[in-house]
């Protein structure tokens, strides 16, 4: 039920805050052909946690454009050509089951201080044809203790035989496996406490 704190959006429910960051840092040139969306995840573990250094759980995990595999439950393997910078292209093989089996990524933007990172597909055996996403990490409180708002948006092309719904459809559910996955490897992380260093480009 969508409430005076939501805002409706390609046929979601949005907070204001959650709105306010999509606005601002999800921005996307849809064309006629194309349908896009966003979607959110609530994960109960933090952005970082402060100790002798700054050591972060959800981002390092978001932010290895070189190992999606690390939550990506669709990923078997990810090679990358290069060094981890923009521009760096990873060819990732995609697990049985699903209607891919590679697909070819080229990293657009990535940004350690405000947690945002962007990639596009360049080519790979699959149906989703010039998608991009965006996805950013916000710290918030989850039940009085630090946790991660995480948004991911997309844009894509509608295959031909298909509709803009559908095509919405079935690449929202692939993003909220991911969510998913991230969050269970995340808040994992943080009860066990084995996090990560930032590893600057």
């Amino acid at each position: 039920m969508v409430t005076n704190d939501y805002i409706a959006m390609n046929g979601n429910a949005f907070s204001k805050i959650e709105e306010k960051f999509i606005q601002k840092l999800h921005k996307h040139d849809v064309k006629e052909n194309q349908c896009s969306s966003s979607l959110v995840k609530h994960v109960k573990a933090p952005v970082h946690l402060e100790c002798l250094f700054f050591f972060y759980i959800v981002w390092s995990l978001v932010r290895r454009f070189d190992q999606p595999q690390k939550y990506k439950p669709f990923v078997s393997k990810c090679v990358l050509q290069g060094d981890l910078q923009i521009g760096s292209v990873r060819e990732v093989n995609v697990k049985s089951g699903l209607p891919a089996t590679t697909s070819k990524e080229r990293l657009e933007y990535l940004d350690d201080d405000e947690h945002i990172l962007s990639m596009k597909i360049v080519g790979g055996d699959h149906r989703l044809k010039n998608y991009s996403s965006i996805v950013t990490v916000h710290p918030e409180v989850i039940d009085g203790r630090p946790g991660t708002l995480v948004i991911e948006s997309f844009v894509v092309d509608v295959p031909e035989g298909n509709t803009k719904d559908e095509t919405c459809y079935f690449v929202e559910a692939l993003i909220k496996c991911k969510l998913k996955s991230l969050a269970d490897v995340s808040e994992l992380l943080a009860v066990q406490d084995q996090t990560e260093p930032i590893e600057r480009m």
